[in-house]
C-alpha cells in the first residue's frame, strides 16, 4: 500500500500548534515565541476573522507550513470554487466535513488546479463530542464506528488525509493503511487539563496509536515560555517514535 505523500518525516513535522488567539498581533507573538520549534501551525476560525486569513498566507510565503482549518461544507460548486482559492494560498493543510459529496467536490477543485501540495483533510468527528453529542445531532451508533465511516469515505473520494480524535487512530490506520495521514486534536502532555475536549491522549500515547500529526493548543500557548513547551512535546513524541521502531 503506498505512503502518503503528506506523511511526516521528523518528530518535529508532526506537530501542529493552534494559533486560536483574537488577534493578528497575538498570532505574531506566539509564531515568534516558537519559531522552529513547531511544525505547523494551525490557523482556525477565530484568527481568520481577524485578519488570519492574509496571516496565514503570509505565513506560507515565508516557508512556513500552514494548517488552513476551515471546516468547509456546503453545495458542490461553492466547495469545488473554495478549494481552487484555497490551493492558490500555498497551504499545506486544509479541512472540510467528512461527507462525501463535500470530499468528492474538494478534491475536484484541487485536480481542476493541478493537484498542488495541499493535504484535504476530512474531519470525521469533533473531538469536544461524545455518544450523547452524536445521539442529540440525530446520529446513530458508536462515535468510532462513525469515524469509521467517513474515514471509509475519505479514502474513496481520494483525500489526503482525516481528522479524528488519537483514541479512534488504530482503527483508523487500519482502515486506511499508510495512504491518508491521521491529524488528531485533543493531544494533552500528561498532567495538563482537557479543557472542552472529550477524547484525549497524550502525544505518546497518540504516536503509538498510529497518528501521524499531533494537534496541541493550549498546553503550549498559554504556558509561560510556549517555546519550552513545544520542545517538551516533540521530546515526547521522538521518544515514541523510537520506543514503536524499537517494538518493530
Amino acid at each position: 500500500m503506498p505512503t502518503s505523500p503528506f506523511a511526516p518525516k521528523t518528530a518535529l513535522d508532526r506537530l501542529m500548534l493552534p494559533v486560536d488567539v483574537p488577534t493578528v498581533a497575538d498570532a505574531e507573538r506566539l509564531v515568534k515565541q516558537t519559531e522552529g520549534k513547531v511544525g505547523v501551525y494551525k490557523i482556525g476560525m477565530e484568527l481568520q476573522f481577524a485578519g488570519g486569513l492574509e496571516f496565514a498566507r503570509d505565513l506560507a510565503s515565508d516557508g512556513k507550513k500552514i494548517f488552513l482549518d476551515v471546516k468547509l461544507h456546503d453545495i458542490d460548486n461553492t466547495i469545488e470554487k473554495a478549494v481552487r482559492n484555497v490551493a492558490k494560498m500555498g497551504m499545506t493543510f486544509m479541512t472540510l466535513h467528512a461527507y462525501p459529496k463535500t470530499m468528492r467536490a474538494a478534491v475536484k477543485g484541487l485536480l481542476a488546479e493541478g493537484n498542488p501540495d495541499l493535504c484535504l483533510l476530512g474531519v470525521t468527528v469533533l473531538t469536544s463530542m461524545d455518544e450523547q453529542d452524536l445521539v442529540d445531532a440525530g446520529y446513530r451508533g458508536p462515535v468510532a464506528d462513525v469515524v469509521a465511516e467517513r474515514a471509509r469515505d475519505a479514502r474513496a473520494a481520494g483525500m489526503g488525509g482525516i481528522v479524528c480524535a488519537a483514541t479512534e487512530a488504530t482503527r483508523m490506520r487500519e482502515i486506511l493503511g499508510d495512504e491518508l495521514v491521521i491529524v488528531t486534536p485533543g493531544i494533552r502532555p500528561a498532567g495538563s487539563a482537557a479543557g472542552d475536549q472529550r477524547r484525549v491522549m497524550t502525544p505518546k500515547d497518540a504516536i503509538e496509536a498510529g497518528s501521524d500529526y499531533l494537534v496541541v493548543g493550549r498546553p503550549i500557548s498559554q504556558a509561560a515560555d510556549p517555546g519550552a513547551a513545544a520542545d517538551a512535546v516533540v521530546a515526547e513524541i521522538e521518544e515514541a517514535l523510537q520506543g514503536t521502531e524499537s517494538a518493530a
